[in-house]
C-alpha cells in the first residue's frame, strides 16, 4: 500500500494524502469541503458569548445594542469633522475633482454640439427634399421652422461651449 502526497492548488497550505483513489479530484468535492470549513469558522465567530442556535427564527437577537442620545451623537459627528485633515490640504484635491468633473461636462457639451450640427445638416437636406423634389411647400415651411429652432439651439450651445471651455482653461491654469 503506497501513500502519495499531493499538493492542492485550491488550498495550497493543505497537503492531501491519497490512498488508492481517495483523492478529492472532483472540483465540486473540493469546493464543498472549503464551504463546510468556512461555515464552521463563521459559526464559531457568530457565537461570541451567545448561542445562535437557540434563537427563534424571525426574532431579534437578545444582544443589547448601546443606545446614545441624539445630542451626544451630533457632538461626536462635529468632533470628527473638526479633527479631520486641514482644509488647506483638501482644497487642491477638491479643485482637481472639480476640474475633472468640468472636463467631463465639457466633453459632453462638445458631443452634443457635434450632434446638433449633424441635425442641422439633416434638416437642411430634408427641407430641400420636401420643397424642391416633392413640391410640398406648406410642409417645407414647417421643416424650415424646425430648422430655425435647431439653428437657435446650435448658436446657444456654441456660446455655452465656448464659455465653459474658457472656464475649464481658467481652472487648469489655476491648478498648475
Amino acid at each position: 500500500m503506497s501513500v502519495t502526497v499531493v499538493w492542492s492548488p485550491v488550498r495550497p497550505h493543505v497537503l492531501q494524502h491519497a490512498h488508492k483513489g481517495s483523492l478529492m479530484s472532483d472540483p465540486r468535492n473540493v469546493a464543498h469541503a472549503k464551504k463546510v470549513s468556512q461555515e464552521k469558522k463563521h459559526q464559531v465567530a457568530d457565537v461570541d458569548g451567545h448561542d445562535a442556535r437557540h434563537g427563534q427564527p424571525g426574532k431579534k437577537s437578545a444582544v443589547a445594542t448601546p443606545k446614545t442620545d441624539p445630542a451626544s451623537a451630533s457632538a461626536t459627528v462635529g468632533e470628527t469633522q473638526d479633527t479631520s485633515a486641514d482644509p488647506a490640504a483638501q482644497a487642491p484635491a477638491a479643485r482637481r475633482a472639480a476640474l475633472e468633473g468640468s472636463l467631463v461636462v465639457l466633453a459632453q457639451l462638445k458631443d452634443l454640439e457635434f450632434h446638433s450640427r449633424a441635425h442641422l445638416e439633416r434638416l437642411a437636406a430634408i427641407q430641400m427634399t420636401v420643397e424642391d423634389e416633392l413640391k410640398q411647400t406648406d410642409l417645407g415651411g414647417k421643416v424650415a421652422d424646425v430648422y430655425a429652432v435647431q439653428s437657435a439651439f446650435q448658436t446657444s450651445l456654441t456660446t455655452l461651449l465656448e464659455a465653459y471651455k474658457a472656464e475649464c482653461d481658467r481652472m487648469q491654469g489655476g491648478s498648475a
